[in-house]
């Protein structure tokens, strides 16, 4: 902790370190911290229940900032300060907890990201082992008993997230479904990143949050780089929608016309399915937003 007012002070992360934190403030502190992961959240929730205010800012754009400031100190209490300073200097918005059900399917999409990494790994080394010629034994048994058992896993969380998404948001469920070429998983991935795309108020802002927002590297005439994506953001959404882009290609009139048009101008097949990716981002924001389905003779405008 860092105030102007107290100065700094160390709290463990603990019920009793929140207590004495809470015992530290008055109502009139606005609290800041950095998003990180599973450490922060019980923090919030606690102040947030006590009707503290507070901001939880993306690490990168505190980074950013300290950058900013060319300070090059890197400490607890330099980054508590450089957290304070941006708190005073910025516009902040104030935070409030994911419904519960919400944070329940990101706990399951976050397992379920653990057990696909593992079945990839397996299904390396199965493949490692078949092409140096071991294709029986106990080792490859025992790898497609594990691959079986996380396959069965992986269902059974992707089936309880799906009836919590059908409980409580199966309207936008089954519009998203709507647009051609996206799938049932990819749909509850986005309900589920973007809390119902309650959390943002422009397709532009989820591409940016997902990393599918182009970035562009130009300076006068002599610097031209390529275009990419930045990749900070998430990458199981991100991989989904890029391969929901291939079908919407063949399906989606109008994402079909982005495809054409961009390789039509010379650029790659990559860089076209990227655009697309982001088409099915504002087609699916439009159509939560709206609470219309998908209609491919629709020329309103999509935010």
């Amino acid at each position: 902790m860092f105030s102007e007012e107290g100065g700094h002070k160390s709290f463990r992360n603990t019920l009793e370190g929140f207590r004495l934190f809470y015992k530290a403030l008055s109502p009139d502190h606005w609290v800041v911290m950095e998003a990180t992961g599973s450490y922060h959240h019980r923090l919030a929730l606690f102040l947030h229940q006590k009707g503290i205010c507070l901001s939880v800012v993306n690490p990168l754009v505190i980074k950013r900032f300290i950058q900013m400031k060319l300070n090059r100190v890197k400490t607890d209490k330099s980054d508590a300060r450089m957290i304070c300073q941006y708190g005073e200097e910025a516009s902040l918005d104030s935070w409030n907890p994911d419904p519960e059900y919400m944070r329940e399917c990101k706990q399951l999409q976050s397992v379920i990201g653990v057990y696909t990494k593992q079945q990839t790994a397996l299904k390396n080394k199965l493949h490692s082992l078949s092409s140096s010629g071991v294709s029986s034994g106990c080792m490859v048994r025992s790898l497609k008993r594990q691959l079986k058992a996380l396959k069965g896993e992986i269902t059974a969380l992707q089936d309880k997230m799906e009836a919590l998404i059908k409980e409580h948001e199966q309207d936008v469920y089954t519009r998203i479904q709507s647009i051609p070429g996206m799938g049932k998983k990819t749909a509850m991935l986005l309900i589920v990143a973007t809390n119902g795309f309650r959390d943002f108020e422009s397709s532009k802002q989820i591409a940016s949050y997902l990393g599918l927002a182009p970035h562009e590297r130009s300076s006068g005439s002599s610097i031209r780089g390529r275009s990419r994506i930045g990749k900070n953001g998430h990458s199981v959404v991100r991989s989904h929608l890029f391969l929901c882009s291939f079908t919407a290609c063949l399906y989606n009139p109008q994402c079909k016309a982005l495809y054409d048009r961009i390789v039509r101008k010379g650029k790659s097949k990559k860089l076209a399915l990227i655009a697309v990716s982001n088409k099915l981002i504002k087609q699916a924001f439009g159509i939560a937003k709206s609470g219309l389905y998908y209609d491919e003779n629709y020329r309103g405008s999509l935010a």
